[in-house]
């Protein structure tokens, strides 16, 4: 009898390999934090919803979709007592089929998240550049970080 693989309910993921570039970047400003594995929105004192550039891969065989790239994937950027920090970022949906896929990340991530940081410490930054060209428009109902509630393009439509 041969068993089906579980599916996954996860939507987001959080990317704990990428915080040597995020030291790196605060190291700039004397800023040394660790990464919190724990993602608890309970326990953490800030909290800030922004969203990164990546690629996502359909790993459905029976779907068509060579991949996308977005320039909106939706992340959650929150810091927690005692100088730690995480970041959640969320998956999107295939148009093709609909399933879910978790994103490969480019420097955006490192760059963001330590931008936001250095922000919560207090220190001056010019605000950078972020291209706002699209190959399309943000689709909502493929974004697992508009169904959290946590998008950035979803809050611009509100504010």
């Amino acid at each position: 009898m041969t068993r089906k693989k579980a599916k996954s309910n996860k939507k987001w993921a959080m990317y704990p390999s990428l915080h040597d570039e995020v030291s790196l970047l605060l190291e700039e400003d004397d800023l040394h934090l660790d990464f919190c594995k724990i993602d608890d929105a309970e326990t953490c004192i800030r909290e800030y919803d922004t969203n990164i550039m990546g690629r996502f891969i359909c790993h459905n065989d029976k779907c068509g979709s060579n991949g996308w790239s977005s320039n909106m994937v939706a992340i959650t950027i929150r810091m927690y007592p005692n100088d730690r920090y995480n970041a959640r970022v969320y998956y999107q949906r295939c148009k093709g089929c609909n399933r879910l896929s978790k994103p490969l990340l480019n420097n955006t991530y490192a760059e963001r998240i330590a931008y936001r940081i250095k922000k919560w410490y207090g220190i001056q930054l010019e605000t950078p550049y972020y291209s706002e060209q699209s190959n399309g428009p943000h689709q909502s109902s493929l974004c697992e970080g508009c169904k959290d509630g946590h998008c950035s393009e979803l809050k611009k439509t509100f504010v």
